[in-house]
């Protein structure tokens, strides 16, 4: 990038100064010597190893919150009574739990999982004056899907 052979775009070891381009080696020697420490505080009465463990379970909750809105079809809404807000919030980390539920049984995204279901449809039929269920048909990959999902949850 200082050399002009690739292509600019953001770099934290890259100090731009109008025109000019420079490595900034006074922060790639500070990043070397941090490489590989990391470090916890916290003000609880508790051993090294549960504080890492609750670190590291606090990814999982990160992950689900990087989830797109778009997976769960989730738009801002504008509630303004304590009931309504707290109605919001449940159906909102229920749809997550869910969401995450999908995601360990399957191994899939949720919008994978979603996007192969999506496709699966019944109907009813009249035949002769009768109402006939038509079962749908299900794709390999959502009846692996669906089994996995039971075999987790039950049925």
């Amino acid at each position: 990038m200082v050399a002009g052979k690739a292509e600019f775009k953001r770099n934290r070891f890259l100090k731009v100064s109008g025109s000019k381009k420079e490595i900034n080696y006074n922060l790639v020697e500070s990043s070397r010597l941090k490489a590989g420490i990391k470090g916890y505080v916290t003000d609880l009465d508790i051993n090294a190893q549960e504080v890492i463990d609750a670190y590291h379970q606090l990814f999982q909750v990160e992950r689900s919150f990087r989830m797109a809105k778009s997976d769960l079809k989730a738009r801002p809404i504008f509630h303004h009574k304590r009931d309504s807000i707290e109605a919001h919030l449940t159906v909102v980390f229920a749809a997550l739990a869910m969401a995450r539920l999908v995601q360990d049984a399957t191994g899939l995204s949720i919008k994978r999982f979603l996007r192969i279901l999506k496709v699966i449809q019944t109907g009813v039929v009249l035949i002769n004056g009768k109402q006939r269920k038509v079962r749908p048909i299900l794709s390999d990959e959502a009846t692996e899907a669906l089994r996995l999902l039971e075999a987790r949850c039950g049925s």
